[in-house]
């Protein structure tokens, strides 16, 4: 017998964290383009932030036309990634800043590292686009899975930093409910190591 799914989060209902699902307002619109694998991951923390985030799109694509991505990036966008030597330098959108107050869309890759690399040179007009990144020691919750980069956050974890930083007068630190009931449930259902 086939284990009863939720439609909502896409997880086993034992461990389903729509209980946890907050609804936050945001007036930066964040766009997520999630590779086609990370749609069927289980631990699909872009798919829970589009659930959560009021103004959001979820676009599943590894590629896209030049014609699709250009109405796209219609509004004022940046690219919420690291600032990584291979990629161009471009403007850093940074808190309080006049490109902060204008711009109208955060653009995110929801891939493991090396899909969204792929992505980006897919793509050449998003690492041209102004960039939101964080330098310093960050630490991620996010037991469950892990990334090859050092400083590594899930694609979750990014937004609520980038979004507290872009728009303070918002909580999208309530985003991280979700994520942590879904860490918890996994935990628990891992039992002891």
């Amino acid at each position: 017998m086939p284990r009863e799914i939720c439609p909502t989060c896409q997880r086993p209902r034992k461990v389903c964290y729509c209980s946890a699902l907050v609804h936050i307002p945001n007036r930066i619109g964040v766009l997520i383009i999630q590779h086609p694998l990370e749609e069927k991951h289980p631990f699909n923390t872009g798919r829970m932030a589009h659930l959560c985030l009021d103004n959001s799109e979820l676009i599943v694509a590894e590629s896209l036309s030049d014609e699709a991505l250009a109405q796209l990036l219609e509004p004022r966008s940046a690219l919420l990634y690291p600032s990584l030597n291979w990629l161009p330098r471009v403007a850093q959108v940074e808190a309080g800043t006049k490109q902060a107050e204008v711009l109208e869309q955060l653009v995110v890759i929801d891939a493991t590292w090396r899909k969204s690399k792929k992505m980006l040179h897919l793509h050449p007009v998003l690492q041209q686009l102004p960039r939101v990144s964080f330098e310093g020691e960050l630490e991620s919750n996010y037991q469950i899975r892990h990334s090859s980069l050092e400083n590594s956050l899930s694609t979750l974890e990014s937004l609520v930093m980038a979004m507290q930083a872009l728009e303070p007068e918002g909580d999208f630190k309530r985003l991280l409910q979700p994520f942590e009931k879904m860490v918890s449930l996994q935990v628990d259902q891992a039992g002891p190591r």
